[in-house]
């Protein structure tokens, strides 16, 4: 028997299992631009989070709903659309592993899974409407 087509870690889990811990790891990401877990897991969600940036900085409705399917949450999904990829200014490689060394309990390796550029959740505020009284607008 040949692995064709049996791409990707399984991480010693069932399907849902894996996919739950993939998405969980992924919205994280995002969230909180970097998080620290298993060297493994972090370049399996490299591979998958990359894709999703690249649908992002497409934009367009069907590629929005792509990435709420991908990632089950919406919060998140608008957060990837509208503030993260229109900062990227890159084409590939968005994200970075470094060694982040070894688990106390079990001695795997660790890894500290980040965005390669600087992002700023800074939301963009409008400029504030002055408001009249009854006096000015007389």
């Amino acid at each position: 028997m040949h692995a064709h087509g049996k791409r990707g870690r399984k991480f010693g889990r069932k399907t849902d299992q894996r996919r739950a811990l993939v998405r969980g790891l992924m919205c994280s990401l995002i969230q909180y631009q970097s998080i620290t877990t298993t060297l493994a897991r972090a370049k399996e969600i490299r591979r998958m989070t990359e894709k999703l940036i690249t649908l992002a900085k497409k934009g367009g409705l069907a590629n929005r709903r792509l990435i709420i399917a991908r990632l089950n949450d919406m919060e998140v999904a608008a957060l990837l659309m509208d503030v993260i990829a229109p900062q990227i200014k890159r084409n590939s490689g968005y994200l970075k592993i470094e060694h982040a060394g070894y688990r106390r309990g079990d001695n795997s390796e660790m890894g500290t899974i980040s965005f390669v550029d600087d992002i700023s959740f800074e939301e963009k505020k409008e400029p504030a409407k002055k408001e009249t009284t009854k006096k000015e607008a007389k």
